[in-house]
């Protein structure tokens, strides 16, 4: 109250009216505390005080007119409202203002005597809520590291807040301090909590002074309990993240509470059963068991996902980005810590959901960046402090420091991804075995373990289901798939590294598929809310698959499908599409007037197209090699060897598409010395495309040449060809009836056969289920084979191919790209060489390894 006073002389000052108002509205609330705080009636000399210069004051202000015409209206009507108020509120007071009137030396001599209520400021300072969380908790720090400075001088005493004064007063006289004033003090601040006025950082504050003087463990671990749970509460914003001053304590916090239980084995942390209120009277000679409410995992979880939003709201080009990063050892050994007492416990289903939280931490790490958090971990970290070494007396119940502070890694990444995912695989439930299983694949693929990858996927049916998961999961299985396509192509495998990423770039929502980025779109308009919702689950900077290298491979493993597809089928180029997306650029590219030099990685692409089809495949590489992103590639230089003899291998098949009319005869030596390849390799090329109905040939073994048979179709095959073009055109004119009805439209109301260019003809003659079909017709000289398609058939429906709900496949491996958690299901087919393979829709070929 002394302080609003002061603030009341200074608005007198400056004849501020408005300001005069609020503390007088702010003195008045007062009062009512300090009559509770000295337990009387009577109105404090004070306040009568007060009374009386404001009341002079006024009347100054009323008899100066001049005065009272220059004052805005704001002002003018504070003034005119003081008026009535104090009016009415004086004629309470008015016998006691008459007496500081005529005596005003008796209201003076006890100014300095009245007691102020401690909680002066409860009500009026709301805005604790609204303050950002950070800011205060930094100024406290601030302060204190100030007055610990100030402190080690001598002659200097550390001062305490009125709170803290109070909780010493209390607590002064350790003799005193007994289970039940403990209990008591804990139950009023426990209740406290969440009213309004209750400062939040305060809380925790007297709930740590708490824990020093708490009586027995058990009463220390609930008092700790309660502790965490209101650091939790310190940010409540959904977009921001707890403050890292307080994690850190929170990380401590919950290390004192492990080192606890591994000290007394006899007390049990529960949350599934209410425990007697008198429970953690039980003192450390108790030889029974002791229940303690409390949930390790849950905890533990929650500090992972405070520490993933700090990730995501920090600027990753910052300094502060990286020293956060720091703290992943120190949640590294928190887990490793939780995980190993739930496994002594026999909680292994608890276990098994930390374990997850650990390999959460070290999937998309390659060895590299493994072995560099490894040594961070093996480094001294000064800054972590103990729970018990804060300000206030010495803790009644020490506890010693049981638990290692520091994580323990193997040598290998591997080693600890199998040894977690074990665990996982045994005690886990289905989502965590699922997400489990994501991250083991992806971890394989980035140790370019490709076979591996792709029998974990297909053994777990991931694909099947994933549309049903929640979309957390649904973005790891997009990741895990990008990195699995990434890695077929690192290995050489380009028909199943396209197959692969084809899905991502079908719809052009790349970003938004990995978590990396909000894409707009002129069709969807999303809500604030979905925004907010899509915001929070980004993935953060580190974790990030460069978009740039994924646009790269993926559009080098289209072009290497399609250069040769198009030359295969000239005569109808739309008839058999790979990618869709690759065509549509092809176009745009050779529709422009002037091409000017390639600036992005879609120009590169383009114009390494244009000079393989033209045969040149020294310029395609060299244009494709010209690219950044190979220095993103550990083994950049075997990459490079192999593009370049893919490109080799494809010209050399585009060639002979394009020019084989025009030949009756080829040397083997001709064709060697063209296309910079060995004999052994075109032999083997050549021999492939024969055996595949590609290429209508054969070999005449004396003079080394390859002899070209013309092959004319009979007038029953052309008659078929275009019975086949009608019932798609009367297909898909059937589909847009059914989309004009049920209102779809736009991209992602298109059927499945327009979405990826499926041949009706070749789903239509899948008869059985989970059997391979074969479909081939003969068109010229170059055998224009559909190849294998069809595939296992998980759903029980009819038709080769992974059914999602019964209905009928149309061949092939479905595979579903989620964002939305829409469950909208993209198809997938499998095949063999050139055009069979409707690859725009391939996740991974099915050749190897499959159940027939």
């Amino acid at each position: 109250m002394s302080a609003t006073i002061d603030q009341l002389k200074n608005s007198m000052k400056i004849n501020d009216w408005v300001s005069l108002q609020e503390g007088y509205e702010k003195m008045n609330k007062q009062l009512e505390k300090v009559k509770r705080v000295i337990d009387t009636n009577r109105a404090p000399n004070l306040y009568i005080k007060a009374l009386m210069t404001l009341e002079d004051f006024l009347n100054l202000t009323l008899a100066n007119k001049e005065a009272k015409k220059k004052m805005s209206s704001s002002n003018a009507k504070a003034l005119n409202s003081m008026k009535q108020r104090l009016k009415k509120n004086n004629k309470e007071y008015e016998d006691l203002i008459n007496q500081c009137r005529e005596k005003p030396e008796l209201f003076e001599e006890k100014v300095d005597e009245e007691p102020e209520p401690e909680d002066e400021d409860e009500d009026d300072d709301e805005d604790v809520f609204d303050e950002d969380p950070t800011n205060l908790e930094s100024d406290e720090s601030d302060e204190e590291e100030e007055i610990g400075k100030d402190s080690t001088e001598p002659g200097w005493e550390k001062m305490l807040s009125k709170k803290d004064k109070l909780m010493d007063k209390q607590f002064k006289d350790p003799s005193q301090i007994t289970w039940d004033t403990v209990n008591k003090k804990f139950k009023e601040i426990v209740a406290a909590r969440g009213k309004k006025g209750t400062g939040r950082i305060e809380l925790i504050e007297q709930l740590t002074f708490l824990t020093r003087v708490a009586k027995t463990p058990a009463q220390k671990l609930e008092i700790l309990f309660s502790v965490v749970s209101a650091q939790f509460d310190v940010n409540q914003n959904l977009s921001g993240h707890m403050p890292i001053n307080v994690w850190k304590q929170c990380v401590q916090n919950l290390l004192t509470i492990l080192d606890m239980l591994t000290q007394y084995s006899n007390i049990v942390v529960d949350d599934m059963v209410e425990p007697d209120e008198n429970e953690t009277q039980k003192g450390a000679d108790h030889s029974g068991t002791i229940r303690i409410w409390g949930n390790l995992v849950a905890f533990l979880e929650k500090i992972d996902l405070e520490y993933f939003k700090s990730l995501q709201v920090i600027d990753p080009h910052t300094r502060e980005y990286v020293v956060r990063l720091k703290d992943e050892p120190t949640f590294s050994v928190l887990a490793q810590n939780v995980q190993e007492y739930l496994e002594r416990v026999g909680d292994f289903k608890g276990a098994s959901k930390v374990a997850l939280k650990r390999v959460e931490l070290v999937y998309y790490k390659p060895q590299e960046v493994y072995d560099a958090m490894r040594k961070l971990a093996e480094l001294d970290n000064g800054e972590a402090e103990s729970a018990e070494e804060s300000k206030g007396p010495a803790a009644f119940v020490v506890t010693p420091e049981l638990l290692p502070r520091k994580p323990t890694f193997p040598e290998n990444s591997r080693t600890l991804m199998d040894i977690l995912v074990s665990l996982i695989y045994k005690y886990g439930d289905e989502r965590t075995k699922a997400r489990a299983m994501l991250c083991d694949i992806y971890h394989h693929a980035i140790l370019d373990e490709f076979s591996t990858s792709r029998d974990l996927l297909l053994m777990s049916h991931l694909q099947d289901n994933v549309q049903h998961m929640d979309i957390s999961t649904q973005i790891l299985f997009n990741r895990a798939m990008a990195q699995l396509g990434l890695c077929a192509f690192r290995v050489g495998l380009v028909v199943e590294g396209h197959s692969c990423l084809s899905e991502l770039y079908s719809a052009g929502r790349v970003k938004e598929l990995l978590a990396q980025g909000v894409s707009q779109s002129r069709y969807h308009e999303k809500t604030p809310e979905q925004e907010r919702q899509e915001r929070r689950r980004q993935m953060p900077y580190h974790m990030h698959i460069n978009l740039e290298l994924l646009e790269s491979v993926h559009l080098i493993c289209a072009m290497l499908l399609e250069v040769p597809n198009m030359a295969a089928n000239a005569h109808d180029a739309k008839r058999k599409v790979i990618s869709k997306s690759f065509r549509r650029l092809l176009e745009v590219s050779d529709r422009q007037t002037f091409t000017g030099p390639p600036e992005n990685v879609r120009d590169h692409v383009m114009a390494a197209t244009r000079a393989l089809k033209q045969g040149d495949f020294d310029k395609a590489f060299t244009v494709i090699k010209s690219l950044d992103v190979w220095r993103l590639l550990r083994n950049k230089d075997n990459v490079l060897e192999m593009l370049k003899a893919k490109i080799k291998e494809e010209a050399l098949r585009t060639y002979l598409f394009t020019y084989s009319a025009s030949y009756d005869s080829l040397s083997l030596d001709h064709l060697s010395k063209m296309f910079d390849l060995s004999d052994s390799q075109t032999r083997s090329i050549v021999s492939k495309m024969m055996i595949n109905e590609e290429l209508h040939a054969s070999w005449d073994q004396p003079t080394g040449c390859i002899v070209f048979h013309e092959v004319e179709h009979t007038r029953l095959q052309a008659l078929a060809f275009r019975l086949t073009e009608k019932l798609a055109i009367i297909a898909e004119t059937n589909e847009r009836a059914i989309e004009s009805r049920i209102g779809g439209g736009g991209l992602d109301g298109l059927p499945l056969r327009r979405k990826e260019g499926q041949d009706y003809a070749a789903a239509a003659g899948g008869g059985g289920g989970g059997r391979w079909q074969e479909f081939s017709f003969n068109q010229g000289r170059q055998g224009s084979s559909g190849g294998r398609t069809g595939g296992y058939n998980a759903g029980g429906g009819r038709g080769g191919g992974y059914n999602r709900d019964n209905r009928q496949g149309r061949g092939g491996y479905q595979n579903q790209r989620h964002q939305d958690g829409a469950g909208r299901a993209y198809q997938s087919g499998s095949s063999a060489r050139g055009g069979q393979m409707d690859s725009s829709t391939r996740m991974v070929s099915l050749n190897r390894g499959v159940r027939t």
